[in-house]
């Protein structure tokens, strides 16, 4: 009987050891279940509804409509409202107001930083500097998160390689390598360690999937490709990003292979989940289920059934789901396990970032002045700033600039705050954004004059320039004749040693429904460009760009050209750290530049076809090419100038021959010949010469960014294996195949030096 009475109590023991010991997942599994076995069918279907803040007012969140659907169990979540005092105040509704107390996810679209804006995503990747992007992500979760937000839609991590589309500010170029390298760090920098840290703030990846691929360039449009493609070149760094460990992702707007992506079962379930293993859960982007009514799709509750058993599970404020799943589980278009599901994921990720142990984690109102906008974040912003700026030419070495004399500054972006955060800053504070005329007349001081002149407004077309500039990013259209503010420019002109020109584009004009046909400089301002070449001064360009621009004419005609993008809330001091020479420009291209708007889609990793065009040649008849322009872009993929010279030892590898898992080391020694300290990014590209598919003519496999002080020396080595040769087939297996491949190392995907292998397996 004590025998018995023994084991029965090891027994309980070992029970009540298990117990305790059990995973993260097993613990909230187990909480998930206990709390849906509570919960109603509107309520499940509830938490899958997305609506933006609406009509919430300080003080009225319990009596507003939002607040009556809170109240209800109808809401899992609010986007794009912000502060401690409204967020505090909605969740208080939900977790003491509402029957079962589930807490809400409080959304918003933190792109490129939150009150301290970084530069635009764009003009990051160029900093090819991934700890600075994971940095600026951390600063921008830590400020979010100290306002009561805790989830953002970012990053964007759609391959882009026609200008035409707008989008391209948002994310970082054209090449899949570079992508995911910045897609990991995105991640990394908004989660964190641990999800339920206070500063932590679940990312979310868009847009899934091939955004960046619309037709024309045009937002919203068809997206149609092969699925080697595909897998290849644009959904790598989507991929990275789960495997980073994002928590959600948000389907965009396109068709691929003629079904939105909102309800593409292939994209949500056959790739995202079976093929990549994805945990986490998917959100529309803004009434991504209704618009497919206009896809040709059907009603509303027919795509609304659509996207859910294609693996959608929050619906952002089209509230198809709200409105028809339960309807459509009656009829027997959706099933109790889909909606179950779906409900179960949006639980997990408030369950991971510890809403339900502490739902008012976000809510510490001390963070706000200790966290946001600090004097260490906007030092951090304005040294990513001038990272990301790439020097196109500088003829004679007019720049850097001495901080004497007289310089003019001239240009409608000259004087601007609003302009300067670049496109999506949605929560900074635009009289703190630092403008040019700002920077530099801090930088000098009093040992120069700053004389400033507009010049010229934007453009001619006024209509064009309200569209152009909406969100109050507008710039003052001055209502003199173009031609009194061009003499106004051309007279301080005349009294200066230097003109800096501050033309481009204007930071709406770039960014989501911002598609242009023509990519050139406005015509107001390539006007007043023209003229100010004409008065025999030195002109620096300083550019403005949220996207690759035309700009073939200024490349062949303006002296200097330094490519600034949008630089954040520190645009103007770091524009002023690098025209007079504080900092070295170090940004190099991650996106191609065309000589002219007709070769667009264009990038450095094209295939060759049948009849490639001779090496260095412009035309051949029967050949690829063009009659009017060459193939090759103004600035390529990797391009970016210094202040000082590097020069490039010949490519040394390992081994000629490699046989299987060996490591092939490659590298070259890089020589700072100029006398400046400055930064390079050294890159390695790959050929697959003969493959079972068409491969690439090169793909970046590798970068390192180096800092050489004068007259210093380094070798840069990079160690090459089977896992940089691999590639979809067309079985869509990833796998390498031995033959002959081409190493190539250099300062851009144009300036390489290069040696063949051999490789077996």
């Amino acid at each position: 009987m004590k025998r018995m009475q023994r084991l029965v109590m090891i027994c309980m023991l070992l029970i009540t050891v298990n117990a305790g010991a059990q995973t993260p997942e097993a613990k909230m599994k187990t909480f998930i279940d206990a709390l849906m076995k509570k919960m109603t069918l509107d309520e499940k279907i509830g938490q899958l509804n997305l609506p933006g803040s609406g009509d919430i007012v300080t003080g009225q969140a319990s009596n507003s409509d939002i607040g009556k659907k809170i109240k209800e169990g109808a809401v899992g979540g609010l986007f794009n409202i912000k502060s401690v005092e409204k967020i505090k105040a909605v969740q208080k509704v939900a977790v003491e107001e509402s029957r079962l107390k589930i807490p809400l996810i409080f959304g918003m679209d933190v792109i490129h930083g939150y009150m301290t804006e970084f530069p635009i995503p764009l003009a990051l990747s160029c900093t090819w500097d991934m700890n600075l992007i994971e940095q600026s992500a951390r600063i921008a979760a830590t400020e979010a998160t100290a306002d009561g937000i805790n989830w953002t839609f970012s990053p964007m991590v759609d391959i882009a390689r026609d200008a035409r589309w707008g989008r391209i500010a948002e994310g970082s170029g054209e090449d899949p390598y570079i992508g995911s390298a910045v897609a990991k760090a995105m991640v990394k920098g908004y989660q964190g360690n641990d999800l339920k840290n206070t500063t932590s703030m679940m990312s979310c990846v868009k847009h899934y999937a091939l955004y960046g691929a619309a037709e024309s360039g045009r937002d919203y449009n068809t997206t149609d490709m092969s699925r080697l493609r595909m897998f290849n070149e644009y959904l790598p760094p989507y991929k990275a990003a789960v495997d980073a460990g994002a928590g959600s992702v948000m389907a965009s707007f396109n068709e691929v292979d003629g079904i939105p992506a909102t309800g593409n079962r292939f994209l949500m379930t056959d790739v995202l989940r079976k093929r990549w293993g994805f945990k986490g859960f998917v959100v529309t982007d803004y009434t991504g289920i209704n618009e497919m009514i206009d896809h040709g799709m059907g009603d509303l509750q027919t795509v609304s059934a659509l996207a859910l058993k294609a693996g959608i599970h929050m619906d952002m404020v089209g509230e198809g789901f709200l409105t028809t799943l339960k309807k459509s589980l009656s009829e027997g278009k959706v099933t109790l396990k889909e909606i179950d599901n779906a409900c179960r994921l949006i639980l997990e990720a408030k369950y991971k970032l510890g809403l339900f142990d502490n739902p008012y984690k976000n809510c510490d109102e001390s963070r706000v002045k200790t966290d946001i906008y600090t004097a260490a974040n906007v030092k951090a912003a304005r040294h990513i700033a001038t990272e990301s700026f790439v020097l196109f030419k500088n003829q004679g070495n007019i720049l850097p600039l001495k901080k004497t004399g007289t310089i003019a500054l001239i240009g409608p972006l000259a004087n601007t705050k609003d302009n300067m955060p670049g496109t999506w800053s949605v929560a900074t504070d635009f009289e703190k954004a630092v403008s040019v005329k700002e920077g530099l007349e801090k930088a000098v001081g009093n040992s120069a004059k700053i004389l400033y002149a507009k010049g010229s407004n934007l453009m001619y077309d006024s209509v064009y320039e309200v569209n152009a500039t909406m969100f109050g990013r507008g710039l003052n259209r001055d209502g003199r004749s173009d031609e009194a503010l061009r003499n106004e420019a051309l007279a301080i002109a005349a009294q200066s040693d230097v003109i800096l020109a501050a033309l481009g584009e204007a930071s709406e004009m770039s960014g989501e429904s911002s598609s242009r046909s023509d990519i050139r400089i406005p015509d107001a301002q390539r006007d007043l460009l023209k003229a100010l070449i004409k008065t025999g001064k030195p002109v620096v360009l300083l550019l403005f760009a949220g996207r690759p621009m035309e700009i073939k004419w200024e490349s062949e005609n303006v002296p200097a050209i330094l490519n600034v993008w949008f630089g954040g809330s520190e645009a103007g001091n770091a524009i002023a750290d690098v025209v007079f020479g504080d900092v070295s420009p170090s940004g190099k291209l991650t996106t191609s530049f065309p000589q002219s708007v007709g070769q667009l889609p264009l990038y450095y990793a094209h295939k060759n076809t049948g009849r490639p065009l001779g090496e260095g040649k412009w035309f051949e008849k029967f050949r690829s090419n063009y009659l009017d322009v060459s193939n090759d872009a103004l600035y390529p993929f990797g391009f970016g100038l210094s202040y000082t010279n590097f020069t490039y030892s010949d490519l040394l590898l390992s081994a000629t021959n490699v046989k299987g898992n060996q490591t092939l080391k490659a590298s070259v020694t890089v020589t700072n010949s100029g006398n400046r300290e400055a930064k390079e990014v050294v890159q390695l590209y790959i050929r697959d010469m003969v493959g079972s598919v068409t491969r690439p003519v090169k793909e970046l496999k590798g970068f390192q960014k180096i800092n050489l002080k004068a007259g210093e020396t380094k070798t840069v080595t990079f160690n090459i294996t089977p896992e940089d040769l691999k590639f979809y087939n067309s079985d869509l297996v990833y796998d390498w195949e031995p033959g002959e491949f081409e190493i190539m190392i250099g300062s851009s995907s144009k300036d390489v030096r290069s040696k063949k292998v051999n490789w077996v397996k």
